[in-house]
């Protein structure tokens, strides 16, 4: 592999910030926000029911994750209590676009790959059996 100039992005080096966003992509939670957000603006308890299995803390760090990326954006409502939505911006329409063709990818090769699974854990039982 040739060395590799500084100035381009490099996913593959360690320290290339390609990976940071790379991270945001392969974290589940953060795709299934962003999906939801496509949608519509949806405030952080309606988000919380639509996903079933995330936290509320969880939801809370991968909200300013993704804000923070200029994924989403948070908007306060001033009312009592403060209402807060969450919507995404351009630049996440762009990502949930990429990652909506993954999304895809899975349900319709999910058998498949859960196929695969039981035929590669059979296959171990017997070794170790």
């Amino acid at each position: 592999m040739k060395a590799s100039n500084p100035r381009i992005p490099n996913a593959y080096s360690a320290d290339c910030p390609t990976r940071q966003i790379l991270d945001r992509v392969g974290d589940k939670w953060a795709v299934l926000i962003l999906l939801l957000l496509r949608d519509e603006p949806m405030r952080f308890n309606a988000l919380r029911r639509a996903i079933e299995g995330i936290s509320q803390k969880m939801l809370s760090q991968v909200l300013k994750s993704l804000e923070r990326d200029g994924l989403i954006k948070r908007r306060a409502i001033a009312t009592v209590p403060v209402t807060v939505e969450y919507s995404i911006t351009p630049l996440g329409a762009t990502l949930a676009v990429a990652v909506d063709a993954l999304r895809d990818w899975a349900e319709q090769n999910l058998k498949e790959v859960l196929n695969a699974q039981r035929r590669y854990d059979a296959a171990r039982k017997d070794i170790a059996a």
